[in-house]
């Protein structure tokens, strides 16, 4: 299903013109260019980054190379991200949740914008390739193009299928972590980097049922704004039971021990309990806030916390 978003972005996102110096002060476009690097989400790459790092070493990695990884990893996800608002800002200027992003504001420039999210590209992958490995660097550059151009250009306005291939881009943090150690792959980021490919759209499409009015508006098809939530919470509750099975291969193919096993187990089995307790308010034909969608979102952010500090914690318990 091909949707095309409507042009509807203000003139002041259309083009380059911008509230007067005036009304831009330093300190609120200091604070406007590290919005657009979307650092709460960086976040989550990080906490899936470092983890894989101790399990790749099988110890404390070198605080050095953990400090590079995290800022190339930095730079990398926060370039994606501004060329992401680049690219997405006439469906930022309609939709209630991104309304305030500098883009849109005008607190900064397309122009602008555009010509940051490309100077953190490069300057992160050479960080990476100068600093690290190429091999890192490579897979760095690979997630901030797949990020961009396959998700953002191709899929998010054309197919409901979006999160679930886009979400790759988010996914290749864990391959990065291991091999800044290793220079080198292995099953245990491949499986890791499946865990988080399972785990994006059902973190995700929560909160898409809870915004779908947004999406709809602005002409994206994500899977709440084409489907049912009958449809959807049962997408959610597949992935989650593929995501959870797939978490608990670590273990038998000698990667982890008892403590992560044990981990992935009780976080999993709460997880797969608030997605069938979706499920069933949406059989029920719960709508509003007692369909209680967001319950399983919050707790997907906990779960990947928990998990990868699990992934962390292992080594040293074997």
């Amino acid at each position: 299903m091909c949707v095309t978003a409507v042009e509807s972005r203000p003139a002041a996102v259309l083009g380059d013109t911008n509230p007067s110096p005036a009304h831009r002060p330093f300190g609120a476009r200091v604070k406007a260019f590290v919005a657009l690097t979307k650092p709460r989400i960086i976040e989550l790459l990080l906490i899936t980054t470092v983890p894989v790092m101790f399990l790749a070493q099988q110890g404390v990695p070198d605080l050095k190379l953990v400090l590079l990884t995290c800022l190339g990893g930095y730079l990398s996800a926060g370039g994606a991200n501004a060329l992401n608002m680049y690219i997405d800002r006439d469906i930022d200027a309609v939709m209630d949740r991104t309304a305030q992003r500098p883009l849109v504001t005008g607190m900064v420039s397309p122009r602008e914008c555009l010509a940051f999210g490309i100077s953190l590209g490069v300057v992160s992958t050479l960080l990476f390739g100068l600093t690290v490995n190429w091999l890192s660097a490579w897979l760095s550059l690979g997630a901030l193009l797949f990020y961009v151009v396959v998700y953002t250009m191709i899929l998010k306005r054309r197919t409901a299928q979006n999160i679930v291939w886009g979400g790759i881009a988010g996914c290749l943090p864990v391959l990065i972590g291991w091999s800044a150690v290793t220079d080198s792959m292995s099953w245990a980021p491949i499986i890791l980097f499946l865990v988080m490919f399972f785990w994006t759209p059902p973190h995700y499409w929560p909160l898409s049922m809870k915004v779908k009015d947004d999406y709809a508006r602005a002409g994206v098809p994500m899977l709440p704004v084409i489907a049912s939530n009958k449809v959807v919470a049962r997408q959610i509750v597949i992935y989650s039971w593929v995501m959870v099975l797939v978490s608990l291969l670590l273990t038998p193919l000698g990667y982890t021990g008892w403590f992560y096993t044990v981990v992935a187990l009780a976080a999993g089995g709460f997880w797969l309990w608030e997605a069938h307790g979706l499920q069933n308010r949406a059989k029920a034909e719960v709508t509003g806030v007692k369909l209680k969608e967001m319950r399983l979102f919050h707790w997907s952010i906990t779960y990947v916390s928990i998990l990868f500090v699990a992934v962390a914690v292992d080594p040293f318990l074997r």
